[in-house]
């Protein structure tokens, strides 16, 4: 009993830690399937591979059975080898620090812990069963006792042990081989191999492309970048020659590269090739040497965008110079014509035609001076 071993059977995360070797106590235990297993359990049970228990722990005396208190039948059944106390009798009457676990009708896990001090105060396990019953609980099992009760939250003391510290000054909690934890379903691994967020056991992947249950796989579409790629946390790397969301798209003329980044630079605007930028071939004709290169008779020269920019611009100015002096030209000979046609008509007969004056102009050579005539 002094040995710091467990007592009874104990199965933790699905792996037995303890064996009860052939002593009958009551125990509590959940199944892979979610069932709450509280009693008497044979060896068979314990080792049930179809539905393997999760969790499973012993106690000493079962409390309730389906809604009743059963102490004294537990008190005939049970082995009261695994307490320390005194006798059966003592310990089951005994004032004393309780802790307990059992279920309700709906399923719920209940935790018990009692404050107390062996003989002092607390509870006996009468009255622990009858406070159980009040709330409902339909089977619960009492646990260690005594200076052994000691309730923990989020990592700090949330009772009062009864055992002293060894400056008998303080009170401190006595070291245990097992403990009853309650915590949130975890992960596998637990941080989730780092890509992601684990919630209620779940782990809920980060980023558009991390997938699977630990978040560890990459997975960039039913494509897969295509064959021509690489799947990473930012998307497809595609490889040189493609580009594309999903690397399906073949690098446009004049360009290449990994992800067709890179402008090719060869000469005469000949295209490279898409996955090296090499001059010397291509898919759609030779490459040539600049020495090789002879314009034909009457070929155009390209022109590349910006010359044809700025010869676009020249020709747009000189076109708004013409309109500009065209129309004032026209405001010009408009303000003269007013001009003369301010007064009255004013007649001026031509001096001479072909050389040869008019034949008035000779009759009537005196009248040349009247410059109006009816």
């Amino acid at each position: 009993m002094n040995s710091g071993e467990c007592l009874g059977n104990v199965v933790s995360d699905g792996r037995r830690v303890s064996s009860s070797g052939g002593l009958q106590n009551a125990q509590f235990g959940i199944r892979r399937d979610g069932t709450l297993v509280t009693g008497y359990l044979s060896e068979e049970e314990v080792l049930d591979t179809e539905n393997p228990f999760v969790q499973l722990l012993s106690g000493v005396v079962w409390l309730i059975r389906n809604g009743s208190i059963y102490i004294n039948e537990s008190q005939a059944a049970e082995c009261d080898e695994t307490q320390e106390t005194g006798s059966f009798s003592k310990f089951v009457n005994v004032m004393s620090a309780r802790t307990a676990v059992g279920h309700d009708r709906d399923g719920q896990l209940v935790l018990f812990h009692a404050d107390g001090q062996t003989e002092q105060r607390g509870v006996n396990l009468w009255e622990m069963a009858e406070f159980l019953q009040g709330q409902g609980v339909v089977n619960a099992i009492n646990l260690d006792g005594g200076g052994s009760a000691t309730f923990v939250l989020n990592g700090t003391l949330a009772s009062y042990p009864s055992d002293h510290c060894q400056d008998n000054m303080w009170r401190c909690p006595r070291r245990v081989s097992t403990v009853v934890c309650v915590h949130e379903p975890r992960c596998q691994p637990p941080n989730c191999s780092g890509h992601g967020t684990c919630l209620e056991g779940h782990c809920k992947c980060e980023g558009p492309f991390w997938r699977g249950a630990t978040c560890s796989e990459l997975d960039c579409g039913p494509a897969n970048c295509s064959g021509h790629g690489l799947c990473t946390e930012a998307g497809c790397r595609c490889d040189a020659g493609w580009m594309g969301s999903n690397c399906s798209e073949e690098c446009p003329l004049g360009w290449y590269g990994p992800g067709c980044q890179r402008p090719c630079q060869c000469e005469h605007q000949c295209p490279c090739d898409p996955q090296t930028g090499n001059c010397s071939t291509s898919r759609v004709k030779q490459c040539l040497p600049p020495s090789e290169v002879t314009p034909r008779a009457g070929e155009r020269t390209l022109f590349t965008r910006t010359t044809w920019l700025a010869l676009t611009l020249t020709l747009v100015f000189l076109l708004l110079l013409s309109v500009a002096a065209n129309v004032s030209l026209l405001l010009g000979s408009r303000a003269e014509r007013n001009r003369h046609l301010d007064g009255d008509y004013v007649y001026h007969p031509l001096q001479e035609m072909n050389g040869e004056l008019l034949a008035t102009e000779k009759e009537q050579p005196g009248d040349a001076h009247h410059p109006f005539k009816d």
